[in-house]
């Protein structure tokens, strides 16, 4: 009976949790623009995770799929020293528009504060961005992405409003999946020192 509780308890605290969690990735500002015929973004959130999870969050390549809307496949084609080669298919969406992107990215790491994202090849006609992790005096963790990228197929407005979409998308998913694996870190300890 009292592994039941424990387990029911445990379950219910990461429901809680979650919810909380759900509610802090809403702080998340995305602000976009023309620029140079292409669109660029900056996405920024507010996080309370350590540096160290985050930056393994960011780096998990193989698993992105699993959390980053839009998103199929992600795997590493090839590792030389800080560069990652990782090739990643999916879509972008926008109501009833949908895009298929294909791309292989070149992911060069600079820890523990920036990785830096350019496009090797795929169906998008530029690509470009970085994610930078910068720890504030409060405890909590200033995260970014800044990018420009262009859609192939899509006229500018609509390609506009579907690659802002989809970004914001991609980046709450990565802040969501961020706070649901420090949640998780947060009640391990708490149960390993009962």
């Amino acid at each position: 009976m009292r592994a039941l509780t424990f387990t029911t308890g445990l379950a219910l605290l990461l429901v809680v949790s979650l919810a909380a969690a759900d509610a802090r990735a809403e702080e998340i500002s995305v602000e976009a623009q023309r620029r140079e015929g292409a669109l660029e973004v900056l996405c920024r959130a507010l996080v309370e995770a350590p540096v160290e999870l985050i930056w393994q969050t960011l780096t998990d390549y193989n698993r992105l799929a699993e959390f980053i809307p839009g998103m199929t496949s992600s795997r590493v084609l090839s590792r030389s020293g800080a560069v990652a080669v990782v090739e990643q298919l999916g879509a972008a969406r926008f109501l009833f528009v949908s895009i298929p992107i294909e791309v292989t990215v070149a992911s060069t790491e600079r820890p523990p504060h920036a990785i830096e994202a350019k496009m090797l090849k795929g169906n998008l006609k530029r690509m470009e961005g970085a994610y930078r992790i910068e720890p504030l005096a409060d405890g909590r963790v200033r995260l970014s992405w800044r990018g420009i990228i262009e859609a192939e197929a899509a006229p500018p407005l609509i390609g506009d409003l579907l690659m802002r979409s989809t970004i914001e998308d991609q980046f709450r998913g990565m802040v969501q999946e961020i706070e649901r694996r420090e949640e998780l870190r947060r009640v391990r300890a708490r149960e390993a020192q009962k």
